[in-house]
């Protein structure tokens, strides 16, 4: 899996990240290595979307961000979804 936005919501989902941070976590967990333009417009959309909020520092320089109960719902929602096919792809490789 590759969308940034999912990957995005993913990490948030284990706690509040700044952007570096969640470009850590997403290369450790799904191998995937997002860049700066990738990852912030992410960011920008899930926003947009209300689906993160960004969340007060005690570091001016880092900008940490929280998933919202929107977020989770729509990350929820599309895991359910990416489950199913994984499913249905594993168990028509064993039939094949």
């Amino acid at each position: 899996m590759s969308d940034p936005v999912l990957l995005v919501l993913a990490s948030l989902a284990e706690g509040d990240k700044h952007g570096y941070a969640m470009m850590q976590d997403i290369e450790r967990f799904a191998e995937v290595r997002l860049g700066p333009g990738t990852l912030y417009g992410a960011i920008t959309r899930l926003e947009q979307r209300g689906w993160i909020k960004p969340v007060n520092s005690k570091d001016d320089r880092r900008q940490p961000y929280r998933i919202t109960g929107a977020g989770r719902e729509y990350l929820s929602s599309q895991l359910k979804n990416l489950n199913r096919v994984v499913k249905a792809g594993l168990d028509r490789l064993k039939e094949a």
